[in-house]
């Protein structure tokens, strides 16, 4: 979860998103899918991300290429980092 920079045009962090959406995210080994969502209510200017990876390697292994991805750097420079917070869970077997 995050919120967007003080000031963020959201329209153009939408087509960030979208870009980063296939031309990273859907690159990466083990992703089975990713979804963008807008906070509503008391989570209101709140944002997440939701990825659901295959396992937890092609995830560490995605998040290991993400610094060095410009997409992936376009993309962060509208996120108050601040605000990040990256949570993993696990499917129950």
């Amino acid at each position: 979860t995050f919120r967007l920079v003080d000031g963020a045009d959201e329209a153009a962090f939408l087509g960030v998103d979208k870009r980063l959406q296939s031309d990273f995210a859907y690159q990466q080994p083990g992703l089975l899918r990713r979804t963008t969502a807008r906070g509503q209510g008391d989570r209101a200017g709140e944002w997440i991300v939701i990825d659901l990876w295959g396992d937890a390697e092609h995830a560490d292994a995605c998040a290991a290429r993400w610094d060095d991805d410009p997409t992936a750097q376009e993309f962060m420079a509208f996120v108050d980092r601040s605000s990040l917070e990256v949570r993993r869970y696990r499917d129950l077997d």
